[in-house]
């Protein structure tokens, strides 16, 4: 079961800028959170910030209900319980399988329970028949898949993920999302990503949090959340877009 996030009066100033400004976010055990917003208005810092990458200026978070301590010991113990997908795979000049496994070295599983829990993430995520491909040998989506197992394969309570879907064209984004959501549901694994496509919300998030300028103005379900007006339709909803009704009809029938 994942664990809970929680931050508190969040600040973060660069140079002179405060890049964010979050007064209370709450992200609720297994439950999937997608954060929404335009170029510049925050979302990779909060997502580094939460995922403890980054401490802020001022302000607390809470990992599992417990304020976090920053010292280095103490982080590096709660990274331990995290995965974080970037923008980008970020894939080694190796094969599939030595990347995937990369992350189990780093924690010292070897040995038999490394190939196993490679093994079984590589077949879950339909590329063990890649095993022994290099990264130039892959499409955009195998890349995808390749750095999400990487990130499952530890088995984390908590999955962040900055924009990790950018660049695919938008049926294999899709195929990708809806797998990904029934995956981290199935494990009841808390997840949080950050997006500034509103198409990509419904097939994944339980729930939004639109940030402006470094602060949460909205959050709510995906459904009820009016397009932004920096969207290409703005003020529709879900239910109002042609595109994602079909899209869904398409994939139900999957």
């Amino acid at each position: 079961m994942g664990i809970s996030l929680r931050a508190e009066g969040i600040k973060v100033v660069k140079g002179r800028l405060q890049v964010l400004a979050v007064d209370e976010f709450d992200i609720a055990p297994g439950e999937i959170w997608g954060i929404i917003g335009p170029n510049g208005a925050g979302k990779s810092t909060l997502l580094h910030v939460l995922s403890l990458l980054e401490r802020p200026d001022e302000g607390t978070v809470y990992f599992d209900g417990r304020p976090v301590n920053w010292r280095r010991q103490e982080i590096m113990k709660l990274r331990r319980q995290l995965a974080v997908v970037f923008q980008e795979p970020l894939l080694l000049n190796t094969t599939v399988y030595q990347n995937v496994a990369l992350g189990l070295r780093f924690r010292g599983v070897k040995g038999p329970e490394m190939g196993r829990r490679v093994q079984k993430w590589l077949e879950i995520l339909g590329i063990a028949h890649l095993a022994l491909r290099k990264p130039w040998e892959l499409s955009g989506g195998e890349a995808r898949r390749v750095s999400l197992a990487r990130a499952l394969v530890l088995e984390p309570q908590v999955l962040l993920l900055d924009e990790p879907f950018v660049a695919l064209d938008a049926p294999t984004r899709a195929a990708l999302m809806v797998e990904l959501r029934r995956l981290l549901q199935a494990r009841g694994i808390t997840a949080l990503f950050v997006t500034h496509d509103f198409t990509e919300l419904p097939l994944l998030a339980d729930r939004v949090a639109v940030l402006l300028e470094g602060r949460i103005v909205q959050t709510g379900r995906p459904r009820d959340i009016p397009w932004p007006s920096w969207g290409p339709h703005p003020g529709e909803t879900w239910e109002e877009s042609p595109y994602l009704v079909a899209l869904a009809g398409s994939l139900d029938k999957k």
